[in-house]
């Protein structure tokens, strides 16, 4: 039930490329120290714009729980519309093809094809995109000097949190476009250490776009199965539920209605599964999403709550429903998204 974005490349690297992509060429890279909120906003502004219009390619490595793993990704703007790609270098075989709100996943080894509408929620993204500038009142912004990131000047920023609900992240962002070319997301404890990061190895920046070679490969899909999960946008109260107790600084920022994975659309008796209630919530840079399905003994076993990297996962029971909670924040920040919820009367 996550989305169909890989997970190292959800919802907080999209929101740390454009507070990166923003801190352009006026920083000089030799300034330290904490940017003002006009600063900081002016960043956003110009990162917002250039993540729209930007093109360029290459490849990046992610580490996470003391793996790592690589993806070739395209990103291409023509006008209004955005194209994008990621193909997976290890393990299994995987390509992702997005095209405005239609996302192909292709599985080629099994022949499958998962081809899905997505509403444009934060954190669906196949590369950066956007951010939230409300993401100011709960970070602060230190600006920590110039470096380097396959071969390219870069400026360092990192996006300390006001509170214990989320995590600190670190972002290099390239001098000349201002595209992220590293991210970090740090943990809380006092050494800081590295939960997760992504980097280009070897990057591309202001490449003429390729619509077509992106979308050929979505278009390669004969002889697969070819699998169409349903989902459509709701309101939560529609759905049934009410939102009785807001977690600061997170916002509900859209709710879908959605199947299940393929393989899992089966109730306990063997009939088609109810849909899953997906509603997402955001800080602006961080982004959680909470799965509500009916509670079916056969398959809710016991609640857990894991971290693997920054990814934090829990379960719970409860008014005759299972919760789910993923999402790059501490487990008791998941914990108290997932309690906020409550039927409807």
């Amino acid at each position: 039930m996550r989305p169909v974005t890989p997970w190292l490349w959800r919802g907080w690297l999209p929101a740390l490329a454009l507070v990166s992509a923003a801190f352009l060429p006026a920083a000089a890279g030799a300034q330290t120290g904490r940017a003002t909120t006009e600063e900081a906003q002016a960043w956003l502004q110009r990162m917002h714009a250039a993540a729209n219009t930007g093109n360029y390619r290459g490849t990046l490595v992610f580490s996470t729980g003391g793996t790592m793993s690589s993806s070739r990704v395209w990103h291409y703007c023509v006008g209004d519309q955005t194209y994008e790609k990621l193909e997976t270098q290890d393990g299994r075989p995987r390509q992702i093809v997005r095209h405005n709100d239609e996302v192909h996943t292709i599985w080629p080894q099994s022949r499958v094809a998962v081809i899905e509408r997505r509403e444009a929620l934060p954190g669906w993204q196949v590369t950066p995109q956007r951010v939230d500038p409300r993401a100011l009142e709960q970070y602060q912004v230190q600006r920590e000097g110039p470096s380097r990131v396959a071969g390219r000047d870069a400026d360092v920023l990192l996006l300390e949190p006001r509170d214990a609900l989320r995590y600190p992240q670190r972002v290099w962002a390239d001098r000349a476009s201002g595209l992220m070319l590293r991210a970090e997301v740090l943990g809380l404890g006092a050494d800081r250490a590295v939960l997760e990061s992504a980097a280009f190895s070897e990057v591309e920046i202001g490449v003429k776009p390729q619509p077509k070679t992106v979308m050929a490969t979505a278009a390669r899909t004969e002889g697969f199965r070819v699998v169409r999960p349903k989902q459509e946008r709701v309101k939560l109260e529609e759905a049934g539920w009410t939102l009785a107790q807001a977690v600061a600084g997170f916002k509900l920022t859209g709710c879908v209605r959605r199947e299940l994975d393929a393989g899992r659309a089966q109730s306990a008796d063997g009939g088609p599964s109810d849909p899953v209630l997906q509603a997402v919530f955001s800080d602006g840079l961080a982004h959680v999403s909470v799965f509500i399905e009916p509670y079916d003994a056969r398959r809710h076993k016991q609640e857990v709550q894991a971290q693997l990297g920054a990814t934090s996962t829990v379960t719970l029971k409860r008014e005759g429903h299972w919760f789910t909670a993923v999402g790059d924040a501490p487990a008791g920040t998941l914990k108290l998204l997932a309690e906020s919820l409550n039927r409807r009367r």
